[in-house]
């Protein structure tokens, strides 16, 4: 008897655990996308998610560790959450990818969406693992928009990717609002241009 609890109390343990560790992910993935990699504090993280400062150690070994999954949480999250706004029975059309792409509604909320164009600027000033943990995401979303304009190769979608990340936060940066709002409406104009210059 003594051995099947202390069974179900390990497992029970290592599922509070996993639990513990996700909340923290989840959260310092949310604070990175708004705030950037430099402003994640340990201390007022674990005081979110009410847990204590030295339990983050049980968790990860450092906060260059953290720093690291956080970012692959937040560009899943991001990635799934665009996968949840199309439409499954529609393919997607360049039009309609960089109009939600370079939408007021992405631009005012960094902390939901692209983490790559939240954090682009942050991670090219990172270490190694930060810029290995995102290389693929931004080598997938060209592949993503090269299947879209129907390419064989990638060159158009190099291109349209680097004016929808750069312009992204460009407009995020613009003060004015209605320059912010030019800023994306010409380059959504120029990239559906460029995908109709068959």
């Amino acid at each position: 008897m003594r051995v099947k609890q202390g069974l179900t109390d390990m497992g029970h343990s290592q599922a509070d655990k996993a639990r513990s560790r996700e909340r923290i992910l989840n959260e310092a993935a949310s604070q990175i996308r708004d705030k950037g990699l430099d402003a994640l504090s340990i201390g007022s993280l674990m005081q979110q998610v009410k847990l204590t400062h030295g339990g983050f150690y049980g968790h990860f070994a450092s906060r260059s560790e953290l720093i690291a999954a956080a970012l692959q949480q937040a560009l899943n999250a991001g990635e799934a959450s665009a996968h949840a706004a199309r439409d499954p029975d529609k393919p997607v059309s360049i039009n309609a990818l960089v109009r939600s792409y370079l939408s007021r509604t992405h631009r005012d909320q960094p902390e939901s969406g692209c983490a790559i164009g939240a954090l682009i600027s942050d991670v090219g000033r990172a270490d190694e693992q930060c810029r290995a943990v995102m290389e693929p995401h931004i080598e997938s979303f060209i592949a993503k928009v090269a299947e879209t304009f129907g390419d064989d190769d990638d060159s158009r979608a190099i291109v349209a990717v680097s004016a929808m990340v750069g312009a992204l936060a460009i407009s995020r940066v613009l003060t004015d609002p209605k320059r912010s709002d030019a800023v994306l409406r010409t380059v959504r104009d120029g990239i559906v241009a460029m995908a109709s210059d068959e």
